[in-house]
């Protein structure tokens, strides 16, 4: 496991394609929709007509990369080939992409560039099956409703000849870009690890770049676990990162207005970074390459928070058990940082802590040292003996953030 992604806590996943310009979901409309997305089905013809007419002129690919780098996020994923089979990147293996759409230029190619200058780690999103290639076989809308891993089975001749393809795409996003850092992959549930050739597939991968990492949608592959809009109560085991929307879409769905708010992304991240996870938050361009306005406005004030409070995130490690504090809690060092998620009433308690090693305690966000009492079993201080006791930290009213305050405790 690279060291990077150990401690990055913060990620932004960008889905996009030419479906963005119809404001419906990527893939799934084609396939008859999804109960868990809130767009709803179009037939194969409707979806694929905006291949013709992409053209996102108004993108801004640095500005993306400086307000991900504002907002604390260590790296990023670009969807460079959805279920839809439509490739972001220029491929020598169809012409169904941005190579033979309006927009001509490698969208790839771009991300990479943009998102690279700013210092950020370089992940791209690729879907294993896809919908339009003819020897997948390509879906149709008789083959409504979608059944996972139900679904028609490819010739032999077809099946070698999308390999090939796959194959070959897969190459060249490892080798037209420079380092790539991270592989994201879905749709590995539509068919076996045999007909995937996941082990070869996988082998490729490493021999071209050898310090890459894979998620654990290639099936019998993956250096971490993937959970999908939800915290896990109890963090998987080994490297793990959730990835989750800032509404209830992944592209752009501007019917779709049930936004998260501010404190509740800031939130999801202290509860992630606490259990030692990544957080990697969507984003969805419009059709003509920006952000939705509503998205923006929450990204820049998760920012706002980061730049106060982003030592208390990136780079830290879990600090304390859940019984030793209410609310998530991280540490890098000798200093263990409490995330108050809930307003506290002019104090919070520690527990477990060895409450004669308190150096001092502050506001992470203004700077404040704060005043400390401790106490432990009468018989500890009787016999002398080096105690593990409660830790209370008085917090004026004065001192909490709007979106989550942040204490920090440094130990001898």
């Amino acid at each position: 496991m690279a060291d990077w992604f150990a401690t990055a806590r913060f990620g932004m996943f960008i889905h996009w394609g030419h479906a963005s310009q119809q404001g419906v979901e990527l893939s799934w409309p084609m396939a008859g929709g999804n109960a868990a997305l809130p767009t709803g089905a179009m037939t194969v013809a409707e979806y694929q007509a905006s291949a013709a007419t992409f053209d996102p002129r108004n993108r801004d690919f640095p500005a993306l990369a400086r307000l991900a780098k504002r907002c604390g996020m260590q790296y990023a994923v670009f969807t460079a080939k959805h279920h839809d089979g439509y490739a972001m990147f220029h491929t020598k293996t169809s012409e169904f992409g941005v190579a033979h759409s309006p927009v001509g230029a490698d969208l790839v190619r771009e991300y990479v560039e943009a998102f690279r200058a700013e210092g950020l780690r370089i992940g791209l999103y690729f879907s294993l099956c896809d919908w339009h290639h003819p020897g997948y076989p390509a879906l149709t809308d008789e083959d409504r409703p979608y059944r996972f891993g139900r679904g028609r089975q490819p010739t032999p001749e077809g099946w070698a000849r999308f390999l090939a393809d796959m194959f070959e795409q897969v190459r060249e996003l490892l080798t037209n870009y420079g380092p790539i850092d991270l592989l994201w992959f879905d749709g590995g549930w539509e068919r076996t690890p045999e007909q995937w050739r996941a082990k070869e597939l996988e082998a490729l991968i490493r021999r071209l770049q050898p310090g890459i990492l894979l998620n654990d949608r290639l099936p019998g592959a993956g250096d971490f676990a993937t959970p999908e809009q939800f915290v896990p109560p109890q963090p998987p085991a080994g490297p793990w990162e959730t990835c989750m929307t800032l509404n209830e879409s992944w592209g752009y769905v501007p019917a779709d207005t049930c936004y998260k708010s501010p404190r509740q992304v800031v939130h999801t991240l202290c509860e992630v970074a606490g259990r030692g996870g990544n957080l990697l938050l969507n984003v969805s361009p419009r059709g003509d390459g920006t952000l939705p306005p509503e998205q923006t406005a929450i990204l820049e004030e998760v920012a706002g928070w980061m730049a106060r409070h982003g030592e208390a995130i990136t780079g830290t490690e879990p600090g304390l058990e859940p019984w030793q504090f209410y609310g998530p809690a991280t540490k890098r060092g000798n200093v263990t940082y409490l995330h108050l998620l809930m307003r506290p009433y002019d104090r919070v308690t520690v527990r477990g802590v060895p409450i004669d090693h308190v150096r001092r305690a502050w506001n992470v966000a203004t700077g404040r040292e704060l005043a400390t009492t401790g106490r432990c079993a009468i018989v500890d201080r009787l016999l002398g003996r080096d105690p593990l006791g409660e830790l209370t930290i008085e917090v004026p009213g004065e001192e909490l953030d709007p979106l989550a305050t942040v204490l920090a405790v440094e130990w001898e």
